[in-house]
């Protein structure tokens, strides 16, 4: 077809030579034909055969333009057809049969001039598929593709006759409808429509899909009238996109209108996130420790290690800003890496009775071989396993139990100590203490807070307590803050603890100095290297 789209353009010239040729028709046959009727009819003298010729030569290029005018139409007509075609896939999404985001900006905009005139604003509302990828992976394409389809048709459904409907990419859709300024709960009526929508479960053949959106909301009207800045499809898109985003930053199955405190939010998360990525690459990270104590003697006995981001710009950052985002971002074990190279190297020069406490992030039990290579870097720094405790909290336990009981195992097999840290602040159950190797429970601060109360007691600490002495596992306390906390912890027994009674966490230089002062450093440790089976095969439950 492109060849005879190709051959249309030569045709004019043909066309041309036809228009020619009638025009010769025409003064050739006002010479021959009087000519020729005279001779078979008077005798006459009949006409020159080169005119002859000539006439019957017009006649035949007449006939020839003539058609290949009527195949030029058709071609014409067939390009025009292709173009509107493949128009149609450029501005159409071919698996929902809605706008995609290129023909969306101009639907957009055209929807805006219209409602503007009116005097009306535009909401731009952008919708994703909340864990799409899981339904991906556990159900296949089809079944994703299904259920784009279906939530397609699902808001179309509740959609003005007036609104655009796009997907955008992927498991993302964005509509515009108009509105009145003083009546924008108008827009929150048709969203709240489309939550119930989505509470209905997704059918494909036998299999029935749970799905939730997040939604993000932007106009070009705001508290001051309309804004033309904020009515350019790009900017209504972006600042929908930064709602949705605070949307799912906020538990997913919700939805937001923009507002200017977003983007400065995100705008920071962004710096975060190259300011983390820049901090790993210079060793900007550094191991604090925090001093665990002997309740019953008052002696120290160990340290925990807790990670600091020591910055230019902000000086020095507490891991609940950045643990979360070098988490999402992937680069935790990367970070958690460096931390522990350095606090072992810390370590190495303290008495061998002090021991380290380390956290492990959920992402890192995630991987199978954790044990092993934290074992070859005990090695690698000459360090004992039995002076580590690993401390896991108990979300750990529900994203892959057979991995994290098989990385327990091999750690426990080579004398590291394993902690339940936050202890009653999640799910872990009563079985899985008793099944689940742990050698102690670490009772979360918000508990033991409770016991600096006029009553001085809390009944979930006394539990807890209680637990561990049945279950034969020794409890460190965290947040002993006042003198009237520690006395109530003393009164239950046995017991390690830690808080900023005893100080707050501080640096290696700060550590090397207070057990200088204590005589607890030393100061050219000579050992022997541990004996640890690196190569030790994994216990067969990683594969459960």
């Amino acid at each position: 077809m492109a060849r005879q789209l190709g051959n249309a353009d030569r045709d004019l010239v043909a066309l041309g030579i036809a228009t020619a040729a009638i025009i010769l028709f025409v003064a050739t046959g006002s010479s021959v034909l009087p000519k020729a009727i005279d001779a078979v009819f008077s005798d006459g003298t009949a006409p020159d055969h080169l005119l002859i010729n000539a006439l019957l030569l017009n006649v035949v290029l007449i006939i020839f333009g003539w058609r290949r005018y009527r195949e030029l139409q058709a071609e014409i007509s067939e390009r025009r057809r292709a173009e509107g075609l493949a128009r149609e896939l450029a501005e159409i999404d071919p698996l929902t049969n809605c706008l995609n985001r290129r023909s969306m900006a101009t639907a957009t905009d055209t929807l805006r001039a219209d409602a503007n005139a009116r005097g009306y604003a535009i909401a731009y509302c952008m919708i994703d598929l909340d864990n799409f990828k899981q339904i991906n992976d556990m159900h296949g394409h089809s079944v994703g593709d299904s259920v784009l389809v279906e939530l397609t048709k699902r808001i179309k459904d509740q959609l003005p006759k007036d609104a655009n409907l796009a997907r955008l990419g992927g498991d993302e859709f964005a509509f515009v409808a108009s509105y009145e300024p003083v009546n924008r709960d108008r827009i929150d009526d048709l969203i709240v429509r489309v939550f119930e929508q989505m509470a209905r479960p997704f059918q494909h053949d036998d299999v029935t899909i749970e799905a939730t959106i997040s939604i993000g909301v932007s106009t070009d009207h705001d508290d001051t009238g309309f804004a033309p800045e904020l009515g350019e499809h790009d900017a209504l898109m972006q600042r929908a996109d930064i709602a949705m985003y605070t949307a799912k930053k906020q538990g997913k199955n919700r939805y937001f209108w923009f507002e200017p405190t977003m983007e400065n939010e995100l705008r920071f998360r962004n710096e975060l996130e190259a300011g983390i990525r820049r901090g790993v690459a210079d060793g900007e990270f550094v191991p604090f420790y925090e001093q665990q104590v002997d309740l019953d003697s008052g002696e120290l006995v160990g340290f925990e290690m807790l990670a600091r981001w020591r910055t230019r710009q902000m000086g020095l950052v507490s891991p609940e800003i950045f643990i979360p985002i070098a988490e999402e971002i992937g680069l935790i074990t990367q970070l958690s890496d460096q931390l522990l190279d350095q606090a072992l190297n810390d370590a190495g020069s303290w008495e061998d009775s002090l021991t380290l406490s380390i956290n492990i992030s959920p992402i890192q039990l995630r991987d199978p071989w954790f044990a092993q290579k934290l074992l070859k870097l005990l090695v690698t720094h000459n360090f004992p396993a039995q002076r580590l405790e690993v401390e896991i909290t108990e979300s750990c336990l529900h994203e892959n139990i057979g991995t994290v009981r098989s990385i327990i195992t091999s750690l426990r097999n080579q004398g590291v100590r394993i902690s339940l840290d936050d202890f009653g602040t999640g799910y872990s159950s009563l079985e899985q203490l008793r099944t689940l190797p742990f050698d102690r429970l670490k009772i979360d601060r918000s508990f033991v807070s409770e016991l600096k109360e006029p009553s001085g007691s809390s009944k979930i600490v006394d539990a807890i307590v209680s637990l561990g002495r049945g279950l034969n596992l020794p409890i460190t306390a965290e947040g002993i803050e006042d003198e009237a906390i520690l006395q109530a912890l003393k009164s239950m027994g046995k017991l390690k603890g830690q808080g900023y009674l005893y100080g707050k966490p501080e640096s290696s230089e700060q550590v090397r100095e207070r057990l200088a002062l204590a005589g607890k450093l030393v100061l050219a440790p000579s050992r022997t290297t541990p004996s640890i089976d690196t190569d030790a095969p994994l216990p067969k439950t990683v594969n459960e």
